[in-house]
């Protein structure tokens, strides 16, 4: 895995970010798949009862599903392990700039706004975010099994 390959993960971030969004919304409906969303606080007995994980469709669920869904709810899955993996990215970093340059390149700001917005030149930009990436290289193994997944559809 290169800098380059990891750099193209954290661009695309906003749009799968919106993808999923959409897809939930076709797949789940209006609301949102967390089983709290919009319901009422439950009180006594009935809080404390295991709640459904809606976010996982059964087997019988995925047999009932139209050939679109199906192949919705499969790209669902693969973004969202993707999209995951690109935000636990910032654990791996200790400098505050490189986290806040990660946090501009997710949200598809080029250089030019990112360095706007920390009131830094373009260069300081660039040599933050090569830093940043040669550390993620280095310290986020578990991107090397999703660069290779992309690489082998």
């Amino acid at each position: 895995m290169n800098k380059k390959q990891v750099e193209n993960l954290i661009y695309e971030y906003h749009w799968r970010k919106k993808e999923l969004d959409r897809i939930e919304v076709i797949i789940w409906g209006r609301y949102s798949k967390s089983p709290s969303f919009g319901l009422v606080q439950q009180m006594g007995v009935e809080a404390s009862l295991p709640k459904a994980n809606t976010n996982i469709k059964s087997a019988a669920e995925i047999d009932a599903m139209e050939a679109r869904e199906k192949r919705l709810y499969k790209r669902w899955l693969a973004y969202q392990e993707k999209v995951q993996a690109i935000e636990l990215m910032v654990d791996y970093l200790e400098d505050e700039q490189q986290q806040i340059v990660l946090d501009c390149m997710m949200e598809g700001m080029s250089y030019r706004s990112i360095a706007d917005h920390l009131s830094l030149n373009r260069n300081k930009i660039r040599e933050l975010k090569e830093d940043m990436l040669c550390q993620l290289c280095q310290k986020c193994h578990f991107l090397h099994d999703l660069i290779e997944e992309k690489s082998a559809v």
